[in-house]
């Protein structure tokens, strides 16, 4: 059997080689990138793949395919649809997705149009598929946690959220890969907790051994804030904005035993990114 990672050069792509490597031949993996040269893994099958020139050779033989969402916030939706149209034209039988949970139209982070929009598309292709709701990576904290550490101030719009580690979500996309019945499945892929700002800031603080208060604040406050500390513009700042927005209003609670269930592994909490 053929499997097919798109992204196979990113962050999440490298860690669901890695697991599948586990368990599965070399030579039944299909990894396709942008950036061939950077991968190096004897026996695979590395493909040349651009979102924006996808055609059925690149998934030709290809039996089960994971489509990770692209990376051009904002402008991925002809490029997931023109890779499923091609994955599809090509014969392959199944696709699971990579998508946020609660995709819905009345989610307003930035992102969830686009995996709506993929996920209407992939179902309507008629292509057995599944899909892969990862919430926020644990990963991304990091960053906050330091800062919050550096000022004593967590400053935050946001709200509970289920923090999962990329391992987590590439050991679950890796289960749902390889085979089994996942057909017609939403899978939520969450950490153990959904933590919002106060325990952020307490988890921060106890793991970091220095005292860190949160700072609720609103959309406007906290766009204002990232382009102050970091100099990006403010259309982007506003979209980073729109996660925790998103959070606030209880679209990231999620919190659901599919890791569990798909890997017989215990998600990782937050705490262990940060080194606690």
């Amino acid at each position: 059997m053929s499997l097919a990672i798109t992204g196979a050069s990113g962050q999440l792509g490298r860690l669901v080689t890695a697991e599948l490597l586990k368990t599965v031949d070399a030579s039944e993996l299909v990894l396709l990138t942008r950036n061939p040269d950077a991968l190096d893994v004897p026996g695979a099958d590395v493909r040349a793949f651009d979102f924006n020139a996808a055609s059925p050779d690149a998934f030709a033989g290809v039996d089960r395919l994971l489509l990770i969402s692209g990376s051009e916030i904002g402008a991925r939706v002809d490029g997931h649809k023109a890779a499923v149209d091609a994955a599809v034209a090509a014969g392959v039988g199944f696709i699971t997705y990579t998508s946020i949970p609660n995709p819905s139209d009345s989610n307003p982070i930035i992102v969830a149009a686009e995996h709506r929009a993929t996920e209407e598309h992939i179902r309507a292709s008629g292509v057995r598929w599944a899909f892969l709701r990862n919430n926020i990576y644990a990963e991304m904290q990091l960053g906050a946690y330091q800062g919050a550490l550096a000022t004593g101030r967590l400053e935050s719009n946001g709200g509970p959220t289920g923090f999962v580690t990329r391992a987590d979500c590439a050991r679950a996309a890796a289960a749902v890969l390889a085979g089994g019945d996942h057909d017609g499945r939403e899978y939520d892929i969450t950490g153990p907790e959904a933590l919002g700002p106060v325990e952020l800031a307490a988890l921060f603080s106890e793991v970091g051994g220095k005292p860190v208060e949160a700072a609720l604040v609103d959309d406007a406050e906290y766009t204002n804030g990232l382009v102050r500390a970091t100099g990006m513009p403010e259309p982007v700042a506003a979209g980073y904005a729109t996660f925790g927005t998103g959070a606030r209003l209880g679209y990231s609670a999620v919190v659901s035993t599919a890791v569990r269930d798909l890997t017989g592994r215990d998600p990782e909490p937050l705490r262990t990114v940060l080194g606690g």
